[in-house]
């Protein structure tokens, strides 16, 4: 008898639920900013172990995996504009190591920022801002698996 891996796992309680929303709603806004699990964690009342357990129970990754798809997403955007360089949106977006952006933006999207850059440029042009974020935005290679084998 198999046992569904949700089943087998316990859920946020309702409190953590909505500190863990202020939570994403924080990095949301503050994604540029230097933060860590720490800082979050004291920010919700809880401790870093149990934010990052508790986040990748409700949201399916870890909180700097979240704020790394969240700075991916903004730099693929300044990308797309074609006015900055690689390395001013790494910075800009709140990255302060030029390799470990361009690793996790490769990761996410498939692609170096550079060649992105130039390819993205191209592929959106004339397209509305609203319409090109949805079509470029960033599959993780677990996401992609799980699409393929359906």
């Amino acid at each position: 008898m198999t046992r569904s891996p949700s089943a087998a796992q316990p859920q946020p309680s309702l409190p953590d639920l909505a500190r863990l929303r202020r939570v994403r709603d924080r990095i949301d806004r503050e994604y540029a900013q230097p933060l860590d699990v720490e800082a979050l964690a004291r920010d919700a009342n809880m401790s870093g172990g149990h934010l990052s357990r508790q986040f990748r129970l409700a949201y399916g990754e870890s909180p700097y995996a979240y704020l790394m798809t969240r700075r991916i997403e903004r730099a693929m955007a300044l990308l797309r504009r074609g006015d900055l360089s690689v390395t001013e949106v790494c910075f800009e977006v709140g990255c302060a190591s030029l390799g470990t952006f361009t690793t996790r933006f490769t990761e996410l999207v498939g692609m170096t920022p550079g060649v992105y850059r130039r390819e993205a440029a191209q592929a959106t042009a004339g397209m509305p801002a609203c319409i090109a974020k949805q079509v470029t935005r960033p599959i993780r290679n677990r996401e992609a698996r799980d699409t393929a084998s359906t």
